[in-house]
C-alpha cells in the first residue's frame, strides 16, 4: 500500500526556516521523481518542487525559487524542502507526491504568521 507520512509544520514567523520531511512507502522509491505541492485556504493545489530520482535535477515553483531546497534520502525512503525566508504567502497544507502514482498523505500544515 502506497503511503506519505508528511511532517514538521507548525506556526513559524515571517523570515523563518523551517524544514519538512515526507517519509514515502509501499513503492520503489528510487524509481520516481518526487515533488511537494502545497494548497492555501481557498485556493487550489499548486506545484512547489521537483527532485528526481537520483537529485542530478531539481526545479521549483517561482513563488518559491531561491527560498526553498528539495533534496531526498534514497536510503530512508524521505523527501525534504528546506524553506528559508518564509512568507505569509508560504501559508498551507504541504503535500509530498511521487510522479505517475496517485496516492496523496493527509499533509502537514504550515502557518507563517507574526
Amino acid at each position: 500500500q502506497v503511503q506519505f507520512v508528511e511532517s514538521g509544520g507548525g506556526l513559524v514567523q515571517p523570515g523563518d526556516s523551517q524544514t519538512l520531511s515526507c517519509v514515502a512507502s509501499g513503492f520503489m522509491f528510487t524509481d520516481y521523481s518526487m515533488r511537494w505541492f502545497r494548497q492555501a485556504p481557498g485556493k487550489e493545489r499548486e506545484f512547489v518542487a521537483q527532485v528526481t530520482r537520483n537529485s542530478v535535477f531539481r526545479r521549483y515553483a517561482d513563488s518559491v525559487k531561491g527560498r526553498f531546497t528539495i533534496s531526498r534520502d534514497n536510503d530512508e525512503n524521505t523527501v525534504y524542502p528546506r524553506m528559508n525566508s518564509l512568507k505569509s504567502e508560504d501559508t498551507a497544507v504541504y503535500y509530498c507526491h511521487a510522479d505517475d502514482l496517485d496516492y496523496w498523505g493527509q499533509g502537514t500544515q504550515v502557518t507563517v504568521s507574526s
